[in-house]
């Protein structure tokens, strides 16, 4: 599923919970945030601003599990595509400054890029392109830790090929923003990282933000984690391959202090941040727009190994968002809409967190193979330890939380599996979705 029409699906869900409950209280949404890191579902930091005062601020887990080093408001996490509002920013501040034009061609600088002489600069801001994603490219997984040259890169995407013909349709496509970074690095001739530092980060003095973690010692690194019966560690894509496309680390605290700079025009001129918040087929300038609570918001979230991250931000209320997670077994929209149904006294019903205690001989009755007449589904029951799994053909393993006698969530995804052993049957819902199986 796209970034868009998950973001669609969040909000829907968000202005339908809106409507028949209480506000939240600050000491419920702590406390619902330190039931969810309890009970392993996430580790992160968030932070909300207003008009550049903090209002809000939670820390839950650890940066490193290993150390047990504990997460704080100025640890550094990976924060995949927001990067690309950093990036879409350094682009429009380089044709600010007469270095660049929006309506230049790509084959000036990427020649071997199919299409090159067609696409512009503004087409690969908004994902307009037509590039094809590399990270959805065969062996993707296999390389993504090593590190590569711009000479690699270049080649990898060029032989992506081209999705459609450029300005024609838009799709997400990390390629964009890798070669906007190159190109960044050929108009200023310095490494991305220095244009970085000069043109954001010393003007606005962020502290906790870098390009990569190459001058990080090891005790100062964040790690990221996936959940499978219990943390484990995921090893990290090696920053010179997305680039300004998800290679920057920040702190919830600097990330911000960056939004509202930005829509305070301490980075932009008027006329360029219209630019880049202009929405074209939903894709502004690494930036999006959304409707929260009725009122206009900005956003980009980021996902990169086991890091997840998302901003908002409100002008209106000048009020900013930030979430940086390194762990999470839950459907992190959820986390997000209760924050900021807090944020702006909107009621909201906080999700229930139950548990139910189970040993292994209590799990035994489940196990099996189950099929469906009502889908071509197959899941495969087993056990770890005190832990149910369930493994649709062909899918990852998903670990099932016991919340009730015979029954089962796996909160991510937002599956329930119901049992009735006496009947060799069990039943998955998802949403309103019912499909019944019997064991095989």
């Amino acid at each position: 599923m796209s970034y868009l029409k998950i973001l669609q699906l969040v909000i829907c869900v968000l202005c339908y919970s809106l409507g028949h409950t209480q506000q939240v209280s600050q000491e419920q949404l702590d406390t619902f945030l330190n039931t969810l890191a309890q009970q392993d579902k996430f580790m992160s930091t968030l932070q909300v601003s207003r008009s550049g005062q903090k209002v809000y601020s939670s820390q839950q887990g650890f940066v490193n599990l290993e150390t047990k080093v504990p997460a704080t408001e100025n640890a550094l996490y990976r924060v995949g595509s927001i990067s690309k509002t950093f990036t879409a920013i350094l682009v429009l501040k380089a044709v600010e400054e007469g270095k660049l034009s929006l309506s230049q061609t790509l084959d000036a600088y990427f020649p071997s890029i199919p299409n090159s002489e067609k696409i512009t600069v503004t087409q690969m801001l908004n994902h307009h392109s037509g590039i094809h994603n590399f990270t959805n490219g065969p062996g993707f997984m296999e390389w993504r830790t090593q590190p590569k040259t711009e000479q690699e890169m270049v080649e990898i995407i060029a032989a992506g090929g081209s999705d459609f013909a450029p300005g024609t349709q838009a799709a997400y496509s990390n390629s964009n923003y890798v070669l906007l970074s190159y190109l960044l690095q050929q108009v200023y001739q310095q490494p991305y990282a220095v244009i970085l530092q000069e043109k954001i980060l010393d003007p606005l003095h962020l502290q906790h933000t870098q390009f990569g973690d190459a001058t990080l010692p090891e005790t100062k690194k964040t790690r990221s984690y996936t959940y499978q019966v219990g943390w484990q560690p995921v090893a990290d894509t090696h920053y010179t391959i997305p680039m300004g496309a998800g290679g920057i680390l920040i702190s919830a605290s600097d990330l911000v202090q960056f939004v509202e700079a930005l829509f305070e025009g301490k980075l932009l001129s008027q006329t360029s941040l219209e630019t880049m918040l202009t929405q074209t087929d939903g894709y502004g300038m690494g930036i999006f727009e959304v409707e929260l609570f009725h009122e206009k918001a900005y956003t980009h979230d980021g996902k990169i190994d086991g890091f997840n991250a998302f901003y908002y931000y409100f002008p209106e209320e000048k009020t900013a968002y930030a979430l940086l997670s390194n762990a999470e077994n839950y459907d992190l929209g959820q986390v997000n809409q209760a924050v900021l149904a807090y944020t702006f006294g909107q009621p909201f019903d906080l999700p229930a967190l139950p548990t139910y205690a189970v040993t292994k001989e209590d799990l035994v009755p489940y196990l099996g193979v189950y099929g469906s007449a009502e889908s071509s589904l197959v899941i495969t029951v087993t056990i770890e330890g005190n832990h149910l799994l369930a493994q649709p053909e062909g899918q990852q393993i998903y670990p099932m939380d016991a919340v009730a006698k015979d029954r089962f969530k796996h909160y991510k995804s937002g599956v329930t599996l119901e049992f009735e052993p006496s009947q060799g049957s069990m039943t998955m819902k998802q949403g309103t979705q019912n499909i019944h199986f019997t064991k095989r």
